[in-house]
């Protein structure tokens, strides 16, 4: 990764990957990573042994700026103190005991998410797309039991450009097709639409349709932000045909945007909504479905569960990021710092940048094609002592953890630019 200059700051492209660019310690780690692990990732040669705040350390000493808060998981910052004494508390009583039994402090959290984001019930899990996954069995469920789809032909209709997760039903949807390729058979039962075209999706509404299953904002498609009407024309269009409006806030919600959930900043309210990431604090998987009694409801005992799900460990930190969350501080910290971010990125914009978009402390960044991909880019900053982590193509983004200080953001920001014009 180059020579150190000073505290995050690297010189020396390299080869992405070379171990002649690479220091000692980070060699051998990728080495034995090579080794050992299955080739579903293709990360920066970045190997890190600690974090703090908005900074990680490799395991040759060097610290980088974390421009990713591992895809938002870490919006409260890397070791945020509050969250690690609530875990170290609950390590000394009990972390697991199954949903068999029933432990203290899933109640108190699951009362607590539900008053955060206006819920009736929460239905806890651990990751993001088993929240995804389990709010489509509910939404298939309601169909049949209240709306009386006819057995057998729930439709869920999704947005093109997607991102849900990789499990097989939902790859089924995905048209990614490093998500999907060579994974069918596919799940049937989903429809798919243009993103931010609600009349693409009234016209493919009937009375098999349960539910409308979308992003907010498209985080993986780079930070998509679609029109300002268009979540509220779903809401209307999810009304007429009585159906459900699940969002997926796994990545745009807690904070990320400048709001608790990313469907606040157009005033809309759906019937499910899927929590993930920063819900865990960066410490545990926590993840959930959070809604209206009427549809959430539809449970019965033994339909569905997990081993894990609302264990007193992630409880008792998802309980923490709901007090921090409450607190309101965060949120008004990504608002605050949006203006910024996005005047930065304009000032880029025809010298290397083609387009961003930018919602909070969340930014998607077009990169011209003539200088480079994504990840040529994201290794370039990486090689300066910043992280970041690219998209489709050309796009990169940018989320740091919420802790971000404003001369951070002009750190990143300047870097990506000193990038840029030595390309």
């Amino acid at each position: 990764m180059g020579t150190t200059t000073g505290a995050g700051t690297h010189q020396g492209a390299g080869a992405l990957g070379d171990a002649s660019a690479l220091g000692d310690a980070t060699a051998a780690a990728l080495a034995v990573e090579d080794r050992s692990l299955a080739h579903n990732y293709s990360p920066l040669p970045v190997v890190i042994a600690s974090g703090e705040g908005a900074w990680v350390t490799d395991v040759d000493g060097r610290r980088y700026l974390d421009g990713l808060a591992a895809y938002s998981a870490v919006n409260f910052g890397h070791g945020n103190p509050r969250l690690l004494d609530a875990a170290r508390a609950q390590l000394d009583r009990v972390t697991l005991t199954s949903r068999a039994f029933v432990n203290d402090r899933l109640g108190p959290f699951a009362s607590a998410l539900a008053a955060l984001t206006g819920a009736d019930l929460v239905l806890p899990m651990n990751t993001g797309a088993e929240a995804v996954e389990s709010a489509i069995k509910v939404s298939r469920a309601w169909g049949y039991r209240v709306k009386g789809v006819p057995a057998g032909q729930a439709t869920v209709v999704v947005a093109s450009g997607n991102f849900h997760g990789r499990t097989t039903t939902i790859v089924s949807f995905s048209d990614d097709p490093s998500a999907r390729e060579d994974f069918g058979p596919y799940t049937p039962g989903f429809r798919t639409v243009p993103y931010g075209d609600a009349e693409a999706l009234r016209a493919v509404m009937d009375e098999t349709v349960v539910a409308v299953l979308l992003e907010p904002i498209q985080g993986e498609g780079g930070v998509v932000i679609p029109p300002a009407d268009y979540l509220p024309a779903v809401r209307e269009v999810c009304d007429e045909f009585g159906a459900l409006f699940v969002a997926d806030e796994i990545q745009s919600g807690l904070g990320r945007t400048g709001h608790t959930l990313a469907v606040e900043r157009v005033g809309v309210r759906p019937d499910l909504v899927t929590l993930g990431k920063a819900l865990g604090g960066g410490i545990v998987p926590v993840s959930a479905v959070v809604g209206a009694r009427e549809v959430l409801g539809v449970l019965r005992p033994g339909e569905h569960g997990s081993t894990f799900g609302g264990n007193p460990l992630a409880a008792a930190v998802g309980a923490e990021v709901v007090a921090m969350l409450d607190e309101g501080t965060f949120q008004q910290r990504a608002l605050d710092g949006e203006p910024l971010l996005r005047g930065l990125l304009d000032e880029l914009v025809g010298r290397g940048v083609v387009a961003h978009r930018v919602a909070g402390l969340w930014a998607g960044i077009d990169i011209d094609p003539a200088l480079g991909t994504g990840k040529e880019i994201a290794h370039d900053l990486a090689d300066r002592g910043v992280l970041v982590k690219d998209t489709h193509g050309s796009t990169i983004r940018f989320a740091p953890p919420l802790v971000v200080t404003d001369d951070e953001v002009r750190l990143a920001i300047g870097t990506l630019g000193e990038v840029l014009a030595a390309r």
